[in-house]
């Protein structure tokens, strides 16, 4: 009988061989699908960002599309278009489902197509379904979109709308792994090129998966502990009783109601990974950063004084429980 113990050493050692130095990163993915929120990758290319989310995929036997976002592509392209069809005389029109339709679609370099082509995404990360030619489709469950875009290239992208980030539970900063984990990758035998993960295995299936979703979003939180999570949301905005100096001085707009929903969410799902009936503070702090750090709108001054998200949020989590 797998355990809720069971699951974090199980995917760690499946992804032992393949995926090297960016434990925290896996981590936070688990939490992410055990929480049913979507995840921003943000690093730069060549750090196995790809790489995992097929991996994940595949130990979860779930399936699994990647689309290329390019300047050129179409909401039809990504959601699916209908097709006049003629089948013994009578013609009607059929519906052909596009990449959309995967429990895991990796958007890749999701910045660098139009808006019209982002906002084709967006009612399938908040409703599970997409419209075309006015019929709803629903997408299959579990249905996670995992977007990667580069922090550094600008020319040739069109950065998320507030309304589309907000969709995402993570914004995940992906760095360098360390100088000895670098060593392991470098002398991992094997071309650089082909799918590093096809030998992988699955180690739970579908059916499991959503199972731990359910049992994840069932871990109880204390009225304190809640109260505590909501006031870290509320001094986000400069207009409120919590707001920190740095948030009154550098934030235009704070985290809205849906960041104390998805932060209550997200320690759940962190709790219920470390086996916990219940949320305790570290695991608040463990998805503190990523699940709100997009959420905040900064200031002028916050850029005229290299003031990020990050260091705004250090002083929030200092805000007694």
């Amino acid at each position: 009988m797998k355990t809720t113990r069971d699951v974090r050493p199980r995917i760690q050692q499946a992804l032992g061989g393949v995926i090297l130095g960016q434990a925290d990163l896996i981590d936070l993915v688990l939490i992410a699908l055990l929480a049913e929120g979507h995840v921003l990758l943000q690093g730069l290319p060549g750090l196995a960002k790809t790489l995992l989310v097929r991996a994940v995929a595949r130990l979860f036997d779930v399936s699994f599309n990647r689309v290329q976002f390019t300047p050129d592509l179409m909401p039809a392209d990504l959601t699916g278009f209908e097709l006049l069809d003629e089948k013994k005389g009578v013609k009607e029109m059929r519906f052909v489902e596009g990449p959309a339709f995967a429990h895991v679609l990796l958007a890749d370099e999701i910045n660098r197509t139009p808006p019209k082509t982002q906002a084709a995404l967006l009612q399938a990360m908040q409703e599970g379904e997409v419209t075309v030619a006015g019929r709803r489709h629903p997408l299959p469950k579990p249905f996670l979109v995992l977007a990667t875009q580069n922090p550094l290239e600008q020319e040739g992208t069109y950065p998320l709308p507030e309304a589309q980030l907000d969709r995402f539970l993570f914004l995940v900063k992906v760095g360098y792994p360390s100088y000895e984990d670098e060593v392991r990758i470098a002398s991992l035998e094997g071309s650089a090129q082909g799918d590093p993960t096809a030998h992988l295995k699955p180690v739970y299936s579908r059916e499991e998966l959503l199972r731990m979703q359910a049992e994840a979003q069932q871990v109880a939180v204390a009225p304190e502990v809640m109260r505590w999570m909501v006031k870290l949301v509320h001094a986000t905005r400069p207009e409120s009783p919590f707001a920190t100096d740095e948030v009154k001085e550098f934030v235009r707009v704070g985290a809205s109601p849906r960041g104390s929903r998805l932060l209550v969410q997200a320690a759940r799902a962190a709790a219920w990974l470390d086996g916990k009936k219940a949320v305790e503070k570290p695991h608040v702090e463990r998805v503190l950063y990523p699940v709100l750090r997009h959420r905040l709108v900064l200031g002028y001054a916050a850029a005229a004084q290299n003031m990020d998200a990050d260091r705004i949020l250090q002083k929030i989590a200092k805000l007694g429980l």
